[in-house]
């Protein structure tokens, strides 16, 4: 039997449970180090307000329509973890970062959302109210995911990937795709249609990821490349007054030097001749380290 919209729905929907659940729950590393450190300082709290108040908006949109049991279940989830969030944050954060958390949760969770429900209750009836409350969510999601372009900014800039991690841009992407086709299904352009910006800066942040790994890479690894001090060789001739100045040896002939040094007792002077059947003395600069024994 073939499957029906609301049949794909349910599958898209419980999909997009399952790879939602695992976004909120990304931030835990993060939690889990404020932990350690006992202090939150150097984070900062409006991401979970903001995802908090995202999270309570969609549950009283899903109450107003019909046929939206999967869209209540996460974000009912949602609201549960983000308050815990915020919570723990609030319990290790400095005074300041406390005091500006407190006023952003009085301004969307308290301000923000009752002022939404009471307009809302008392100035729409019916479709309508639906509707408004839709396009608020739609509006706000949409600047929820314009946000990451502060990220992709400052990789471009610093052509770095370290605050980019890529299982959450890959996990963002999917649940992109999962909420559009749930909401296409159920012919709801409120659900929908942010999904789809979700889904280009998704894309986006994982393209730059490749990119800007591959060049942080090779940036590290010539990094840790030891630079190898090559020696200048000069041998002074007394007789003739003069020196000459070898060219600089390469790490292979450095190599062969010491294994010949090896060979020789300490104890030993050996002369070298010098060009025109002159000889050459040779003599021991104190200033000059001593090369140190190199296993071969």
């Amino acid at each position: 039997m073939a499957f029906s919209a609301d049949h794909w729905a349910f599958v898209f929907g419980v999909l997009g449970n399952i790879v939602s659940f695992i976004v909120f729950l990304s931030p835990l590393p993060t939690f889990y180090t404020i932990y350690k450190k006992k202090t939150a300082a150097g984070y900062q709290s409006i991401p979970y307000v903001v995802a908090l108040f995202s999270s309570m908006l969609w549950i009283y949109y899903a109450f107003l329509k019909t046929n939206t049991t999967l869209l209540i279940t996460i974000n009912t989830f949602g609201v549960f973890i983000e308050t815990i969030y915020v919570a723990f944050y609030l319990f290790y954060a400095p005074k300041k970062s406390r005091v500006q958390t407190i006023k952003m949760l009085s301004l969307f969770v308290v301000g923000g959302f009752g002022a939404i429900i009471l307009v809302s209750q008392f100035l729409f009836k019916g479709a309508i109210r639906g509707q408004v409350v839709g396009w608020i969510c739609l509006i706000f999601s949409l600047c929820v995911f314009v946000a990451p372009l502060g990220i992709v900014r400052k990789v471009i800039k610093t052509k770095s990937v370290e605050y980019m991690p890529l299982l959450l841009s890959v996990f963002l992407t999917l649940s992109a795709v999962m909420w559009f086709f749930y909401g296409l299904l159920l012919k709801d352009i409120n659900i929908a249609a942010p999904n789809i910006l979700g889904f280009i800066f998704g894309i986006l942040q994982m393209i730059l990821y490749v990119i800007y790994s591959k060049k942080e890479k090779a940036i590290l690894k010539e990094q840790k490349l030891p630079e190898i001090q090559k020696a200048e060789v000069i041998v002074k001739d007394e007789n003739m007054n003069t020196s000459k100045m070898f060219p600089e040896l390469t790490q292979e002939q450095i190599i062969d030097i010491v294994r010949l040094g090896l060979m020789v007792c300490k104890d030993k002077v050996h002369v070298a001749t010098c060009p025109h059947g002159t000889t050459c003395e040779a003599k021991v600069d104190e200033n000059v380290p001593k090369l140190q024994t190199v296993e071969v």
